[in-house]
């Protein structure tokens, strides 16, 4: 027993790291992108916020814990004018997660069809965009293209605070033009 205990500390002795380093986003960048959306969203929607509705169509949640790190005091999103709701009643833009799996298939269309006009739909994660490693599975539709339009895509796994930000950035200038 000893001997198995030896040659596995040895092994993690020698074995370099094999984890990617984190990427480090610079506060400038975030405030940047940031300033650029609280522009947009006043010009688009008159000085009220912009509110997001979320469903998850099937994903890890990985998505979803960085949607939520966006409310943290880091991100803060409230002081650029963006807010989530609770019902697609009330959302402007739409994001979803995850590959639509069959279960979720109905439900995402009643949340899209609720959500009033002009929506803007963003696929959020590698799920979302492509159906990642669930394509072709029996318990899955596919990305969210296949069921409803989808606007703006936001790729990774899970895209970062910063990169979701960005992408709405990129759905209101889209919006805009």
């Amino acid at each position: 027993m000893t001997l198995f205990y030896l040659s596995l500390l040895t092994k993690i002795l020698t074995t370099r790291r094999v984890t990617e380093p984190a990427t480090t986003y610079r506060a400038d960048d975030i405030e940047a992108v940031g300033t650029a959306l609280k522009d947009a969203v006043h010009t688009l929607y008159g000085g009220r916020a912009l509110r997001i509705r979320h469903v998850d169509a099937g994903s890890t949640n990985a998505e979803e814990y960085e949607l939520m790190a966006l409310n943290n005091a880091y991100y803060d999103i409230e002081r650029f004018g963006l807010s989530f709701v609770a019902s697609p009643r009330h959302a402007d833009i739409l994001t979803v997660s995850g590959p639509v799996t069959r279960n979720m298939e109905h439900a995402l269309k009643t949340a899209y069809e609720m959500t009033p006009e002009p929506k803007l739909v963003i696929a959020l994660g590698d799920g979302a965009c492509t159906g990642g490693i669930w394509k072709g599975s029996y318990a899955v539709v596919g990305a969210v293209e296949d069921v409803i339009p989808v606007d703006v895509k936001i790729p990774g796994d899970p895209p970062s605070p910063t990169d979701i930000l960005t992408g709405l950035l990129g759905a209101l200038q889209k919006a805009r033009a």
